[in-house]
């Protein structure tokens, strides 16, 4: 493991920020080149990458104030974590969701095509964000016997997210990277068949979600539903919303658009990335 990349001064460059960076900038650029492919305004479709971007961050950091408000409430001191920390995956997962349904309809989106050029960057980029989980020590299993288990030794982990150190864990981080690897293969080589408008997103939505539920059982999570933890019931809700998507986009052209009449007067984000 390896938190922190190197020191300029008082400022400090950990290893997660980055490699989420590159998983985000990553997943936008496979998104934009199947935009254009797919005919859509590009720069459109760049925005509501951004919004995305910006949604996502701001969502896991409000999803991990949430799950561990117990530790925040007890501990103040603690909210200053928030800054080093990638967040919970799946609270960035549903902002970035929920601004991205308002953005495409202010901007007259077809909508499941939209969402479906975005569907096989969000897991390759995902690879990419969970080995930066695997260098912070954070999203860690629980204890294991097994030969490849991981043994965390940085006390800056330790002080930082919690990992447990001299203790072998199963490398969850590595189990998700490799499914999110398998799970991007097989969304890009259906994006290249026929299908139905936002059939990718759909098939996204239910494999993220089973194999988040059935990673949560090798990981130590508190429980908030009978034995199961908050990932695991979100997990659930993503494989049942997959599989109500995959029924509900039937058609080959059946896709909802929007025109709206106020788009000329959409906001636009600052931030510019060069193409």
């Amino acid at each position: 493991m390896y938190p922190r990349l190197f020191d300029l001064g008082p400022i400090t460059v950990y290893t997660y920020g980055v490699l989420l960076a590159a998983a985000y900038l990553l997943g936008l650029k496979f998104a934009m080149v199947r935009a254009q492919a797919r005919g859509l305004d590009s720069v459109r479709v760049l925005d509501l990458g951004i919004y995305i971007i910006i949604s996502a961050l701001i969502g896991a950091k409000l999803l991990l104030l949430i799950t561990d408000f117990r530790t925040f409430r007890a501990n103040p001191a603690e909210l200053l974590t928030l800054a080093r920390s990638g967040g919970v995956f799946y609270g960035g997962l549903l902002l970035a969701v929920a601004v991205a349904l308002w953005y495409i309809r202010r901007a007259g989106l077809p909508l499941w095509t939209t969402c479906d050029v975005f569907a096989p960057g969000i897991a390759l980029g995902h690879v990419v964000g969970r080995f930066g989980c695997f260098f912070a020590g954070c999203c860690y299993g629980s204890p294991t016997t097994k030969p490849w288990g991981i043994v965390f030794s940085d006390p800056f982990a330790a002080a930082n997210v919690g990992t447990p150190l001299g203790v072998p864990l199963h490398p969850t981080q590595l189990y998700s990277a490799f499914t999110a690897f398998l799970l991007a293969l097989l969304l890009f080589a259906y994006y290249s068949m026929p299908h139905p408008p936002g059939r990718v997103f759909a098939l996204m939505l239910l494999l993220e979600g089973s194999t988040r539920f059935l990673l949560e059982l090798i990981r130590v999570e508190p429980t908030v539903l009978g034995p199961m933890s908050l990932s695991m019931v979100l997990g659930l809700c993503l494989v049942a919303a997959g599989i109500a998507m995959w029924y509900f986009t039937t058609g080959p052209n059946d896709d909802l658009e929007f025109h709206p009449e106020e788009s000329e007067t959409l906001p636009t984000p600052t931030l510019r990335i060069a193409r």
